[in-house]
């Protein structure tokens, strides 16, 4: 028998059933018409920022990175929660106009921006986190051509990175910003070029459980934000600190002390460099504002012996939650926070192992699992479903196409 991960707080049971947003698992999938079917909770959405704000310096914004649930109701929700958003790519930046997001609230990272990315960018007046010399001098030469001056931060390249961190993002050769020693250069090039200046953007990892980690890094942000600004010899509108923070996926992981993190954030900001002391600091989340608030339902459909395994199948799959699967970024896999939705306030019966309807082995949502006994028609729930699921999963596999998806 394999343990599942922790299921998050803020979930309950209703006529022995998994409620979200206080509506039964069957309820909201007769609305959806259909499974499998993401679930996002708007209360949980709104007690993880409450709970962020509550622990966080008044000083530190909050950026919402797109990329790790662009559903466009989750968008437009956040955009009463959080101060800015983050985006990665031109069709992220139209879900952001369609939801009515100030394009003064959104800023725009990666490593690969084309020229017609940039110049949308550019003409809506979102800022450019830019990658590299060469963006930098293509942003100056649009912006000349269609006669508006880019707002322009660098994204820095720091030689640290975030320990623990589940995907590094700094350190060594990446390509991912600006190598730190290169930054000071192209920043006054940037200027003298008449860009809008608009700061740095340093991020380091993510999916980092441990307090300790995130705060050596944040202190190292800091010190490297400082070094950069005095070099480049111009104020530092804004810092994005990137974020980093993880939520517990598998048996074992623990929530990281947010407590610690904003009283070590608290500490730090009383006492910042005066090439700081004006600056607007932000961080960049994603993951952990929205992925505990999603659930992914699929019906089981099978259920069936084989040399005295029982088998649970269902109508999902990796190719909604590739990451569930194991094929997303772990070497040994393990199984996530994970029951029986329609027989969520039962007793465990029976060791199952939940799989899709793919043909391949792979697709594997819950490996010798401890349930309650479910048929079919049945509800099996993923949990920590909200971020990189129904986008970051191959849902063109095999041609069956996308989960529904919904907010309640």
């Amino acid at each position: 028998m394999k343990p599942v991960g922790p299921i998050p707080p803020g979930f309950a049971v209703l006529d022995g059933e998994l409620a979200i947003g206080g509506r039964k698992a069957s309820e909201l999938v007769a609305e959806a018409g259909t499974t499998p079917l993401f679930v996002y909770s708007r209360a949980m959405l709104d007690s993880r920022v409450a709970e962020l704000r509550a622990a966080l310096p008044a000083r530190i914004g909050v950026n919402y990175a797109v990329k790790a649930n662009p559903h466009p109701a989750v968008i437009a929700y956040m955009a009463g929660l959080v101060d800015g958003f983050d985006i990665a790519s031109a069709g992220e930046l139209a879900l952001c106009r369609e939801a009515g997001i100030d394009p003064a609230r959104i800023s725009f990272a990666g490593p690969g921006k084309s020229d017609a990315e940039l110049e949308a960018a550019i003409a809506a007046g979102v800022t450019l986190n830019c990658e590299s010399e060469g963006e930098g001098a293509r942003a100056l030469a649009i912006g000349a051509r269609i006669g508006r001056a880019p707002r322009i931060a660098v994204r820095v390249n720091p030689s640290f990175v975030m320990t623990g961190s589940g995907m590094k993002m700094g350190g060594g050769a990446k390509q991912f910003g600006v190598d730190a020693e290169r930054v000071p250069a192209l920043a006054r090039e940037l200027i003298a070029g008449g860009a809008e200046w608009r700061g740095l953007h340093i991020f380091t990892g993510s999916q980092t459980l441990s307090a300790d980690a995130i705060i050596e890094a944040q202190a190292n942000v800091l010190k490297l934000a400082a070094e950069l600004a005095d070099a480049i010899g111009a104020p530092l509108p804004k810092l994005n600190m990137g974020g980093g923070l993880g939520i517990p996926y598998f048996p074992g992981d623990t929530p990281v002390d947010l407590a610690r993190i904003g009283a070590a954030l608290t500490e730090r900001t009383r006492d910042l460099p005066p090439v700081l002391s004006q600056t607007e600091l932000c961080m960049e989340l994603g993951r952990y504002l929205v992925g505990e608030a999603g659930v992914y339902l699929a019906r089981v459909i099978d259920r069936k012996e084989s040399h005295g395994v029982t088998f649970l199948v269902t109508d999902g799959g990796l190719h909604h939650q590739l990451a569930a699967s194991g094929n997303f970024g772990t070497v040994v896999r393990r199984n996530y926070p994970s029951a029986i939705a329609t027989r969520y306030g039962a007793e465990p019966t029976e060791e199952v192992n939940i799989v899709g309807c793919l043909c391949t082995p792979l697709d594997r949502l819950a490996d010798n699992a401890f349930m309650p006994r479910a048929d079919v028609g049945d509800l099996v729930a993923v949990f920590c479903a909200g971020a990189y699921g129904a986008t970051a999963s191959p849902s063109a596999f095999l041609g069956h196409g996308p989960a529904a998806e919904m907010l309640v």
